[in-house]
């Protein structure tokens, strides 16, 4: 597999990380403006979206050049 290929493929990843993301802050404001959920439920599905936010920087990081200082 070449370095392009291998960026594609970070880039395709990071697109859906940030979809997913996205999806996640929706569905957490629906459920808090339902006003139907437990306090679990949430803390749940925000711990998810952290998780997001890590994979996506981290993958971020592996999409920028390696810079020598």
């Amino acid at each position: 597999m070449t370095e392009i290929d291998e960026q594609e493929i970070l880039k395709q990843h990071l697109a859906e990380l940030k979809t997913e993301h996205r999806d996640m802050d929706l569905a957490i404001d629906a459920l808090i403006n339902s006003g139907n959920y437990n306090s679990l439920q949430l803390q749940r599905l925000k711990k998810r979206k952290l998780i997001l936010k890590d994979q996506i920087f981290r993958t971020e990081s592996a999409l920028l050049p390696d810079i020598i200082a």
